[in-house]
């Protein structure tokens, strides 16, 4: 199973504790991450591998669209940060978007991804 994996600036920090914490599962479910670039990196430097995209702002929230489009991507875990304005606002909405039309699970938050991951370890 393919989950993208997406964080602003200020949750990037969470999202690898949170790769971290369910290391375990991704292993053992054999979990392909792809990323937008940054968050990628970082993940890439806790030791996960990981496809990386574009930075978000200059085309990968796009680019992890159209792999969910294509039902490549089979969840995406987007860690958002609520306190902060984004340039790119509209690619972001697009992805949501996306997301809904494809009827494809969306994590916005370390506790909703928590529950998504814990489904997929009890389904096996």
């Amino acid at each position: 199973m393919e989950i993208a994996i997406i964080a602003h600036d200020g949750m990037k920090a969470e999202m690898v504790q949170f790769l971290n914490k369910h290391k375990d599962i991704l292993i053992k479910e054999n979990i392909k991450l792809i990323a937008t670039g940054t968050t990628g990196s970082k993940a890439e430097k806790a030791g996960f591998k990981v496809k990386k995209m574009l930075s978000g702002p200059l085309g990968g929230d796009a680019q992890i669209a159209a792999r969910v489009a294509e039902g490549k991507t089979k969840m995406v875990f987007f860690f958002k940060d609520p306190l902060a304005s984004h340039a790119h606002e509209a690619d972001i909405n697009m992805l949501i978007r996306v997301c809904d039309v494809h009827n494809v699970p969306l994590a916005t938050n370390p506790a909703s991804a928590d529950l998504f991951l814990i489904a997929i370890a009890q389904q096996s």
